[in-house]
Formats: C-alpha cells, sequence, structure tokens
C-alpha cells in the first residue's frame, strides 16, 4: 500500500475573526478529530476546525516542503480563506 500524504488548511472562527492553520498527515480525518480534540498543534487548542483545503502528495518530503511554502505564503491562504468566507454567504 502506497501512503499518500496531504497539506491541508483549517479555519476557526474565534474571538470575532476567522483564523487558520496549515498542516500536513496522511490521514485528513485522523488528523482534524485530533485537533478538533485539543490533541494536535499547539496553536489548535481549544478550536473547533474545519477542512478548507487538502492537496495529495505521493511522497512525504514533498508534503513538507509545500505545507512550508503555503505557511509562508500569506496571500494563498488568505485567498484560500476569502474564498471559503464568500461561500459561507
Amino acid at each position: 500500500m502506497i501512503n499518500k500524504f496531504y497539506v491541508y488548511m483549517l479555519i476557526s472562527y474565534n474571538k470575532n475573526k476567522f483564523i487558520t492553520y496549515v498542516g500536513y498527515t496522511s490521514n485528513i480525518k485522523k488528523r482534524l478529530i485530533l485537533h478538533n480534540a485539543s490533541k494536535g498543534a499547539k496553536f489548535t487548542k481549544g478550536k473547533n476546525w474545519k477542512v478548507i483545503y487538502k492537496r495529495c502528495y505521493d511522497t512525504k518530503s514533498i508534503a513538507m516542503k509545500n505545507e512550508f511554502l503555503l505557511k509562508k505564503n500569506k496571500i494563498k491562504r488568505k485567498e484560500i480563506k476569502d474564498k471559503y468566507i464568500k461561500n459561507l454567504k
């Protein structure tokens, strides 16, 4: 069985604003459950998260590189967030 790795972006509404988090995993459903149970990254604790972006990669190293790029790319993150918020209306 070949593992796939995902870069994902989560969104949460907290203190009257939307916040985002970017990570990578081989199991998005399990990772989201951990984040929402406050067992994920320290930043995600105590918030209710929803996946708004995911992209699949063949290797862990490529996923990690792309996770880093998305984390640093504030413009792309804002585009993804704004598109999600627009579709809420």
